[in-house]
């Protein structure tokens, strides 16, 4: 499960309307007939128009700076795994986010009018999606990158040659490029993986968008908070603050696991990621731990998460790497991170 919560920018300033966001949400249903659209919904309705959300998102911003997010984006990718755990895509992680909200607000240390907020306090739009593309902080485009280096300045060269200011072979360069594009280590189809290439398999994943402001436009509950949880004297008034995003996490996973009946292997905990950063050994510890089907569960999660597990290596001998996971951990770590919610 990858989430991710983040404030809409542009430039210095956060995005002043919702209606840019919404549109790039609305790129899959370009081309489709109406019944195969996926279409906006929130806790109780569904078929909601792009236009009503624009509208009920920026209509609800009062008293908000320019300097202030007026709403957040969250982010939730389910793994392969687990999607194999759903009957239904599109209508599972619709009854999956309702109750992902609930958690949403449970984490939130604030109470309006001496009661602990709830659902039908906050204003969200949701949207499910089923395709996504290779961005340039994936692994495999990062890994990629000398190769596609190579092969861009071959490619300069021979178009030079091409047009009269230099020198070259380029039928010799040409099949190093070839040859390049094969021993590139990230293949899909038998093809290099670029930036901005479709990926294989099942993607299917939630958009949220969720105004800053309460449903009454009066009251700001910000996610991003740097307050896990505290209390603060207001206008003469002791006010709870804070937003614990470790307690938000946790509850996703499990709400999932409960909804879902899925079984989560040690890999896949937001626990184990947390351990993994702070301390390789006692992960790698751990894992070794592991009843033999499980753990052989959890090296096939890690190898296709992108973090790095010598394949020559048995992964039944303790001595594996725990020198492997010092000296890579600099690198994995962005992997990780991804994996949990960044603000």
């Amino acid at each position: 499960m990858y989430i991710t919560i983040t404030p809409q920018k542009l430039g210095i300033n956060y995005s002043q309307s919702s209606a840019d966001f919404v549109g790039y949400l609305e790129k899959e249903n370009q081309g489709l007939e109406q019944q195969d659209m996926e279409h906006f919904f929130n806790q109780y309705g569904d078929e909601i128009s792009a236009e009503e959300v624009v509208k009920e998102i920026d209509g609800n911003t009062a008293k908000l700076k320019k300097k202030e997010p007026k709403f957040y984006s969250i982010t939730v990718s389910p793994s392969k795994y687990e999607l194999r755990k759903l009957q239904d895509n599109s209508q599972d992680l619709k009854q999956y986010t309702r109750e992902l909200m609930k958690d949403y607000v449970a984490s939130f240390n604030r109470e309006i009018n001496g009661r602990p907020i709830t659902v039908d306090d906050i204003k969200y739009f949701a949207k499910i999606e089923h395709q996504r593309t290779f961005k340039g902080t994936d692994f495999q485009i990062i890994e990629n990158q000398p190769y596609a280096t190579k092969i861009l300045q071959l490619k300069t060269d021979i178009r030079n040659i091409q047009e009269g200011r230099t020198e070259g072979n380029i039928k010799r360069m040409k099949k190093e490029i070839a040859n390049l594009e094969k021993q590139a280590p990230h293949q899909q189809n038998g093809k290099r993986i670029v930036q901005g290439m479709k990926k294989d398999g099942e993607q299917s994943h939630i958009h949220i968008i969720v105004s800053r402001k309460d449903a009454s436009n009066s009251i700001s509950l910000s996610p991003g908070s740097k307050h896990k949880a505290s209390e603060v004297e207001m206008h003469g008034k002791t006010v709870k603050r804070g937003f614990d995003r470790d307690t938000f996490f946790a509850k996703a996973e499990q709400t999932f696991d409960k909804t879902f009946d899925y079984k989560r292997n040690y890999a896949e905990t937001y626990k184990a990621k947390k351990t993994f950063v702070k301390n390789p050994n006692l992960y790698f510890s751990a894992l070794m731990k592991l009843p033999a089907n499980e753990k052989a569960l959890a090296f096939k999660i890690i190898s296709k998460s992108g973090l790095p597990i010598v394949p020559s290596i048995p992964v039944s001998q303790a001595q594996i790497a725990l020198r492997v996971f010092k000296r890579l951990r600099r690198g994995t770590e962005i992997a990780i991170k991804s994996s949990s919610i960044g603000i």
